[in-house]
């Protein structure tokens, strides 16, 4: 069985899916939790940990009576874009969840396989990376990287040919 943020995260991203302006939709937090018979502040935690810029996603928010979460599903115009932008993400160090929403979102959009998804996961593992924080945050940020660099160069030598 699925956890409740993973029901959010899957009734949300078909909402994107199914709405008439793609990629854009509004919904009121409240409501949500409503229809999921939780609180509002778990609402936030998917908004937060499964909607950010390194899923692809931007959050707006409007407070007030009337006030609601506008979620934008970012489009790239392509892959090589999508790549960069990730490799900027990462940084000098980089956490097991931001490193898997990174993965995730490079899934999604069809730049990786679900093979070199697993594989990606799997080496960056904490219980993989024996180290101490945060010596691990650093090696991970190296190690994914140094993959989505290889991706990177792959897919320019895609465009070329």
């Amino acid at each position: 069985m699925s956890s409740l943020s993973d029901r959010i995260e899957y009734y949300l991203k078909n909402l994107l899916t199914e709405t008439e302006a793609k990629n854009i939709i509004k919904i009121q937090r409240n409501k949500v939790a409503e229809k999921f018979n939780c609180v509002p502040s778990q609402i936030n935690y998917v908004l937060k940990t499964r909607f950010n810029m390194a899923s692809g996603y931007v959050i707006e928010s409007q407070r007030g009576g009337g006030g609601y979460v506008k979620i934008i599903k970012i489009d790239h115009d392509s892959k090589l874009k999508i790549l960069k932008l990730m490799l900027n993400k990462i940084g000098d160090s980089i956490s097991q969840r931001d490193a898997n929403n990174i993965i995730q979102r490079l899934y999604e959009e069809d730049i990786m396989t679900k093979r070199e998804k697993e594989l990606l996961e799997t080496m960056l593992h904490r219980q993989n990376l024996n180290l101490n924080l945060p010596d691990r945050d650093i090696l991970r940020a190296n190690m994914l990287g140094s993959a989505l660099q290889v991706l990177a160069k792959a897919e320019e030598t895609n465009k070329e040919g």
